[in-house]
């Protein structure tokens, strides 16, 4: 047999865009923050695995039926959050989306704070479409010295097969700032060009606070086609405002019970949320 002189390439199969993933304009993702997980210290042992998924349903099904367009599985609930997770937080979000698979009805995301590797393979064992997490920079944090390592995620993307997941860089760390002098807008333009973004968050200080529109403005203005989300803080009051400048957003705390983001959903807050949407992007 003749043995060719170059291998046969393969074509990789590349994100879609954010309008390919959604199938509308300026998506609302929703979160599912999943009860803290086993070897966490607010693990609930006495109820064990069988609460947290009861809990994680119940929030799906009424983000569904408010409307929204996406939701995102995260694991929030871990705190203090770790830089390299422990194996039970990613197993344990593993069978969580598994037990709730089949009642899923949008695209869904994973989001394992604050490990981008453990991320992208959540997302390859569960069929996500697309992950968030901090990919890029160097940072000061509650967690200590916080690097980004975009190089050994995207490789590893490449080696569990998933070329086709949608990838959402946070160029503005929560609980942390940034160790070198860039701007958002820089930062932003440097994780699309050296490090593959798909799509960019911006976000605030913290979990449930927003990011001051400027940033949201700046970053928006340097990229061109690369979609910019606001990530945190978006709420009733704000979110047309949001809408009018970024091409999405993220949305968690706002949506659960007297707005606070350790309580369950609340499907009037959500569904009163998704109308306030549907009026600004004209559906």
């Amino acid at each position: 047999m003749t043995r060719p002189d170059h291998p046969p390439s393969r074509s990789v199969q590349r994100p879609p865009g954010l309008q390919g993933l959604f199938h509308v304009k300026k998506p609302v993702i929703a979160m599912v923050h999943i009860a803290a997980l086993p070897g966490t210290p607010r693990y609930d042992a006495s109820n064990g695995m069988v609460a947290i998924v009861d809990a994680a349903r119940r929030d799906l099904l009424a983000l569904q039926e408010a409307g929204v367009d996406a939701v995102m599985f995260g694991n929030e609930n871990d705190r203090p959050y770790q830089l390299q997770v422990d194996i039970a937080s990613s197993a344990g979000m593993a069978y969580v989306i598994g037990r709730l698979r089949d009642e899923i009805r949008v695209p869904f995301g994973v989001d394992v704070l604050w490990d981008p590797v453990s991320t992208v393979g959540l997302a390859a064992a569960t069929g996500a479409l697309f992950a968030r997490e901090i990919f890029t920079g160097v940072y000061g944090s509650d967690m200590g010295l916080w690097q980004g390592n975009a190089a050994q995620a995207l490789r590893y993307r490449r080696q569990v097969g998933r070329d086709d997941l949608f990838l959402l860089y946070n160029v503005t760390a929560e609980f942390a700032s940034p160790l070198d002098h860039r701007d958002v807008a820089e930062r932003a333009r440097s994780a699309v060009f050296s490090s593959l973004a798909d799509a960019i968050l911006v976000s605030g200080p913290m979990t449930g606070q927003a990011a001051p529109l400027e940033h949201l403005r700046n970053a928006k203005a340097g990229l061109g086609e690369t979609p910019v989300l606001a990530n945190t803080g978006v709420r009733h009051e704000n979110v047309a405002d949001i809408l009018e400048l970024a091409d999405g957003c993220v949305v968690g705390t706002s949506l659960k019970v007297d707005g606070d983001t350790w309580n369950p959903v609340d499907p009037a807050r959500a569904a009163r949320f998704m109308d306030i949407v549907r009026k600004v992007r004209g559906d």
